[in-house]
């Protein structure tokens, strides 16, 4: 049978193994040959994508698509695709076609998109492709007939993809994917857990498993593990977990796992599971060297907390944040500005909680985004998810992929701006981002020398002393000079 090409668009600069493609390549072992192009080591990734399917040897192309940067890869490498093999079936999946299909389907070079898990639903759209099976029975496909748009109901979650074996077999490469962080020196990338059972009216993963999760065997997690120490000489973790710590009866055998393999490891986690967790639990943290954990704490207000439908509250984050500190675990907090109701007012609140964090934890790693809810995604015939409240009236998001590849939408997609901030609130979160930065340079940077983060401290101390973040001019040029690493440019 003819291979199948699965595509991971650029994303970034510090490759991790591309999970979603890979999980498609092991649904489709035994079944189909697959080969795997990855954009984030491949610089040319349209022109080698053209270049493999010029002489029609692929039975399709599928691409893993998530909206913001990658979203402005996959339209480029589609259209090469589509531009020397008009005939091949283009598939996208992941967050972006999730939930977007319809504006993924505007695109030309798109044939169809599947929202949802895509894995058992890739496999059938490729036996419908080949005359096995109807599209119409392809459950979580959206795709075209007689010039129309046709979704097909949603395809109800699945804990099949655990049983999946991890294809690091299928990449050509694969200890090209393990490097130096502030973790060890080498660093993998893994995913253990599916989904999320929260509904964070901001988040992707809401949208794409609507508040189911499931965890894996523990043998599984201890099988992988050792793979990747012994293949590749694995020394430290990055899991990729929506929300590592679920529940606490669940979680054990896998933290039993970790305090086993003492592989340092950062990952996803929530205020409130965290405060949840047993003495024995937290003995078996601390064992298995957690060193960094991602925290959503979002705001300091708890109704705008409860518009999120975020599910915990500001207390809970500052108790978290101890407990992180008695534990010797280092808690990175995400923060959302700008909220679209008061902009400014909840941004000033914003950085009066994040300096009641630095008092309570010098070493708090804080990341700093805009409130950019997600848009209202179609659940199945007839039905949609609810627009967010917050919205300003009259706001219209895109309709087409190319609209959300416009560079403000971007942006949105990525946290990064939002149209109802001023020019004003714009530059007032830049220059505290500038001041905080220096003043606490991030434990993740592993290139610059003490003195240089010493520079940066005592330059900024007197303008984090007294509040004066404006126009902080001296601070840019010296970040500049030293190159101040950023880790929302730079994951892990």
């Amino acid at each position: 049978m003819k291979p199948v090409l699965l595509i991971n668009p650029r994303i970034t600069s510090n490759a991790r193994f591309p999970l979603a493609v890979m999980q498609l390549a092991a649904a489709l072992k035994g079944r189909r040959p697959t080969r795997i192009l990855d954009g984030n080591l491949d610089r040319q990734l349209p022109e080698t994508a053209a270049a493999a399917v010029r002489d029609g040897g692929y039975a399709a192309v599928g691409l893993s698509v998530m909206g913001g940067p990658q979203l402005v890869a996959a339209l480029a490498v589609s259209r090469a695709i589509r531009a020397v093999a008009p005939a091949l079936p283009i598939i996208w999946g992941g967050y972006f076609p999730t939930l977007c299909a319809d504006a993924a389907l505007a695109c030309e070079a798109v044939d169809f998109a599947l929202r949802g898990q895509g894995e058992q639903g890739f496999v059938e759209l490729l036996e419908a492709l080949s005359g096995d099976r109807v599209l119409a029975d392809v459950t979580g496909l959206s795709w075209r007939r007689g010039g129309q748009v046709v979704h097909n109901p949603d395809r109800p979650f699945s804990t099949a993809p655990l049983q999946l074996d991890l294809a690091v077999d299928a990449l050509a490469a694969p200890e090209r994917y393990l490097g130096p962080t502030y973790l060890g020196r080498r660093t993998t990338g893994y995913q253990a857990a599916l989904g999320c059972r929260y509904r964070c009216s901001f988040c992707g993963v809401a949208a794409m498993f609507r508040g189911k999760t499931a965890l894996p065997e523990a043998e599984r997690l201890s099988r992988d593990l050792q793979l990747l120490r012994t293949r590749f000489g694995a020394d430290s973790v990055q899991f990729y977990d929506h929300n590592f710590f679920d529940r606490e009866v669940d979680m054990q055998p896998l933290l039993a796992v970790l305090a086993e393999q003492q592989m340092p490891w950062w990952c996803y986690a929530r205020a409130d599971a965290l405060l949840g967790l047993s003495a024995d639990s937290w003995a078996l943290v601390r064992r298995s060297r957690l060193r960094m954990a991602y925290i959503g704490a979002e705001s300091p207000n708890d109704g705008l907390l409860r518009d999120m439908r975020k599910g915990t509250r500001a207390d809970q984050t500052l108790a978290a944040v101890e407990v992180c500190r008695a534990n010797g675990v280092v808690p990175e907090l995400s923060f959302m500005l700008g909220s679209p109701q008061d902009p400014a007012g909840e941004t000033e609140k914003t950085f009066a909680f994040i300096r009641e964090v630095k008092r309570l934890h010098p070493g708090a790693e804080i990341m700093l985004h805009i409130h950019t809810p997600l848009p209202p995604r179609r659940l199945g015939e007839g039905r949609w998810t609810p627009r967010d409240p917050a919205l300003p009236a009259g706001f219209r998001f895109p309709d087409t992929a190319d609209g959300w590849a416009e560079p403000a939408w971007v942006d949105y997609w990525c946290h990064k701006d939002a149209p109802w901030l001023s020019p004003a609130l714009r530059a007032r979160i830049r220059d505290f981002r500038t001041v905080l930065g220096c003043r606490f340079p991030t434990m993740t940077d592993i290139r610059a020398p003490a003195w240089q983060k010493a520079a940066l401290r005592a330059a900024s101390a007197w303008r984090y002393r007294l509040g004066r973040y404006d126009r902080p001019h001296e601070l840019r040029w010296l970040a500049r000079t030293v190159r101040l690493w950023d880790p929302q440019q730079h994951a892990l």
